[in-house]
C-alpha cells in the first residue's frame, strides 16, 4: 500500500486497502489516544475529501483529510495506511501536508513569536512591585496624612 517501504508487511497486511479514520488519525499521531481522535471527529473537526468525518468513516490511499487542531486546519492527503502506532518518522510517511497547510502553519508560527507579550495587554489586575511602590509612595505624599493627623485645625481652636 505505501510506496516508500518505510513500513514492513506487518504493519500494512496486503488486503488492508481502508481504514477507520479514528484509527488512522491515532497511527498518524494526530491524537494520543484513539478514543481522542473519535471525540474530535464528534465534534466535526475533522473532514474527509470536503464531508464531515464520523468515527466509522474509512479512509484509503489519496483521500485529502482536514483536522482542525485550534485555530489551525491542517490539511493532508493520505499516502498509507496502518492499523498499529509507530514511531514518530513511520507515522509521518503515512500522509503528506499540503502546500497551502504548510504555509498556515508557518504564518501562525509568525504571528505567535511576532505576537504582544500577554503581561503587556494586563492593564488591571495584580499590581507588580514597581506599581505597588508608586501606590505607596502617592498614598504617603497624598492629603492622607495631612486629614487625618492629630494636630487641631486652626479653625477650630477658634471656637
Amino acid at each position: 500500500m505505501l510506496s516508500c517501504g518505510c513500513l514492513s508487511t506487518t504493519t500494512i497486511p496486503e488486503h488492508m486497502d481502508r481504514l477507520r479514520i479514528d484509527k488512522w488519525l491515532w497511527a498518524a499521531r494526530f491524537f494520543k489516544t484513539r478514543s481522542l481522535a473519535a471525540d474530535e471527529i464528534g465534534k466535526n473537526r475533522v473532514q474527509v475529501n470536503g464531508d464531515i468525518a464520523k468515527a466509522s468513516r474509512e479512509v484509503k490511499p489519496g483521500d485529502t483529510v482536514a483536522i482542525r487542531l485550534g485555530a489551525l486546519t491542517r490539511t493532508v492527503t493520505v499516502r498509507g495506511l496502518s492499523g498499529q502506532r509507530g514511531p514518530a518518522p513511520v507515522a509521518q510517511q503515512l500522509y503528506q501536508e499540503t502546500p497551502e497547510s504548510i504555509a498556515a502553519q508557518a504564518e501562525m508560527r509568525e504571528q505567535r513569536r511576532m505576537g504582544s507579550e500577554p503581561a503587556l495587554a494586563i492593564e488591571q489586575g495584580r499590581p507588580t512591585k514597581r506599581d505597588r511602590r508608586e501606590l505607596d509612595g502617592a498614598a504617603r505624599h497624598a492629603e492622607w496624612d495631612s486629614r487625618w493627623s492629630a494636630s487641631i485645625d486652626p479653625d477650630e481652636s477658634e471656637r
